[in-house]
């Protein structure tokens, strides 16, 4: 004999019906965006198109291609957080028939895309840079600084609205190192241009870029092989299944358990399942709420789906193929 039960007890009973909706469910948002981030993604955009705009102003003031450039590639930033905040955006729309899970997983797409375009990005400058040093030319190295300078209060205090939520959401993550890198960038320029002002060689600001292009390609890959995994269902970096395992057998009742998998439903919110065999004494509801209470504070899994079995139902489990 089996029975199947949802961590949340309230599954059980008739659901209370909101006004003007249907049912409601208890697991309607499986992904949590921090007020933060979205007050981050909206400042950033704002502080990013007012950047282009004035480097592409001053480029053509001054007949500058490497500031033209430079707008070009703030301009694939704007796109880029444009890309995540709209991710995070539709993480937060509620599940429907079609979608169950929501679109929480949006967000490890545009991690990934992030991930993507920060590497175009690279490969981009990398051949300019090549190219730049094999036909060396001198810039206006005042017009590199001024610019570049305001490039740096641009992007590092873009980046420093991510500070808070890039170290728990993924897609966070890949628009605080866009902006980070950009401002590696500036800084860069501007002490390029001090050198060139004080007659340095002009091979300084290409040579000063490959540089700082290997930093950025370094945290491009990290990016993208943990979007990657995530886009896999890998386990979490934050959660080890050997941990939750060891938890959930410390509870009074549970003789046994199989069959547990944990995945991420977005790059902030995870999801588990597991089938406990249990002695059968004790209340299942009870155990439930301890099964819940345990992932919900050792490891902030809200999202779980327990399966109740005797001890024989194992056997049957095994027997079923798997994928």
């Amino acid at each position: 004999m089996r029975t199947t039960i949802t961590t949340t007890r309230q599954a059980a009973t008739t659901m209370a019906r909101m006004p003007g909706t249907d049912t409601a469910r208890p697991h309607d948002v499986h992904a949590t965006v921090h007020d933060s981030a979205m007050g981050a993604f909206r400042w950033s955009l704002l502080f990013n198109i007012g950047l282009v705009i004035v480097e592409a102003g001053a480029g053509f003031w001054v007949d500058s291609v490497a500031l033209l450039a430079d707008a070009a590639h703030n301009l694939g930033d704007v796109l880029g957080l444009l890309l995540a905040y709209g991710a995070a955006r539709l993480a937060q729309k509620k599940p429907d028939e079609r979608h169950t899970y929501g679109y929480a997983r949006s967000t490890i797409l545009a991690a990934m895309v992030n991930a993507a375009i920060l590497m175009f990005a690279c490969g981009a400058l990398t051949f300019e840079s090549f190219d730049r040093l094999a036909n060396p030319h001198r810039p206006d190295g005042w017009v590199m600084m001024a610019v570049a300078s305001f490039a740096v209060l641009v992007n590092a205090g873009s980046a420093v609205l991510f500070w808070r939520s890039q170290k728990h959401d993924l897609n966070a993550r890949g628009a605080f190192l866009h902006l980070a890198a950009d401002a590696a960038v500036s800084v860069a320029v501007v002490f390029a241009g001090l050198l060139i002002v004080l007659g340095g060689p002009a091979w300084l600001d290409p040579a000063i870029s490959l540089l700082v292009n290997a930093v950025i390609l370094w945290s491009a890959v990290q990016l993208l092989r943990q979007a990657l995994d995530l886009s896999l269902d890998a386990v979490p970096a934050h959660l080890s299944v050997n941990k939750i395992e060891a938890a959930l057998r410390t509870i009074p009742g549970v003789r046994a358990l199989h069959d547990l998998h944990v995945w991420p439903l977005s790059t902030t919110v995870a999801a588990m399942t597991a089938h406990i065999e249990h002695d059968g004494i004790r209340d299942g509801d009870e155990l439930l709420a301890d099964a819940q209470h345990i992932m919900l504070e050792k490891f902030q899994i809200s999202h779980c789906t327990i399966q109740l079995e005797n001890i024989s139902c194992r056997q049957r489990c095994e027997d079923i193929p798997g994928p």
